[in-house]
């Protein structure tokens, strides 16, 4: 087995980890009601390079792509978003984000600036 697959592994299992690591704080926050106990830190997302557009109905907001990105860090970013089920009409945010983010499509990441004060 080469190096290369050894640490595709490696990456693989991380992010496992992490996805069921926010599965645990899903748990919790239903049973406690406290919803911020889902949220990671937004680096986890701005990490990654975005492309701004602009949409008729939702004015500007930006796009990132599996293929533009890391994939280890799309892929992590990604699974979160899967997990906590983010789409448009409920998008995941945390206490003191910027943006708030969403999927839609295959390989692909939405976000957009945040109206909330």
């Amino acid at each position: 087995m080469t190096d290369e697959k050894v640490l595709e592994i490696i990456v693989d299992f991380a992010n496992a980890v992490e996805a069921a690591a926010v599965n645990v704080k899903h748990k919790v926050a239903e049973i406690t009601g406290v919803k911020e106990a889902l949220t990671v830190k937004e680096e986890t997302f701005t990490i990654l390079k975005f492309d701004k557009q602009t949409g008729a109905r939702i004015g500007e907001y930006e796009v990132a792509y599996k293929s533009k990105n890391i994939p280890d860090k799309f892929q992590q970013a990604h699974n979160i978003l899967n997990k906590n089920n983010a789409v448009i009409g409920d998008r995941y945010h945390g206490e003191g984000y910027v943006y708030s983010y969403w999927l839609y499509g295959e390989g692909k990441i939405y976000r957009q600036k945040s109206k909330r004060k």
